[in-house]
């Protein structure tokens, strides 16, 4: 059936599920206040274990501050994981605009067929920068 045959309501849908999804998230994370001592989120696993930042450790922070409105501490916490969200936004948003038109919106970097690997490797670069001992890569630890 074609997308734009469907009823209104059945094309927004999934999109719905979706966003409140995200505002789950988003709550939990307001109401956790991870960046805050005493918060009742636990601390990344592979950080405890290990001793290291992995790709996600701050992320969670990062969300929080950037709810809170301090792009700066986002940044800090990590700065993969703000331009991921951003990401993800504005994908969000073109899938919830194309369905509301009837027509799916594509962005252009999904169809480069090296995008998954190269969003592969900016994540292992990141992995390892961060994890770095020496100035200024110390920087990024959290």
């Amino acid at each position: 059936m074609n997308l734009g045959a469907q009823p209104l309501g059945r094309r927004l849908g999934r999109p719905a599920i979706i966003g409140g999804v995200g505002a789950a998230v988003c709550a939990a994370v307001w109401i956790g206040r991870p960046s805050e001592p005493g918060g009742i989120l636990p601390p990344c696993p592979i950080k405890v274990l290990l001793n290291i930042d992995c790709p996600g450790c701050g992320a969670t922070r990062a969300l929080d501050a950037l709810m809170h409105g301090d792009p700066g501490a986002a940044m800090h916490f990590n700065a993969l994981a703000v331009v991921a969200f951003l990401a993800l936004v504005v994908g969000y948003l073109g899938y919830v605009v194309g369905r509301w038109r009837g027509r799916p919106i594509v962005a252009d970097w999904t169809r480069w067929r090296p995008a998954s690997k190269a969003v592969l490797v900016l994540v292992v670069v990141w992995f390892v920068v961060r994890n770095v001992p020496v100035a200024p890569f110390t920087g990024l630890q959290v």
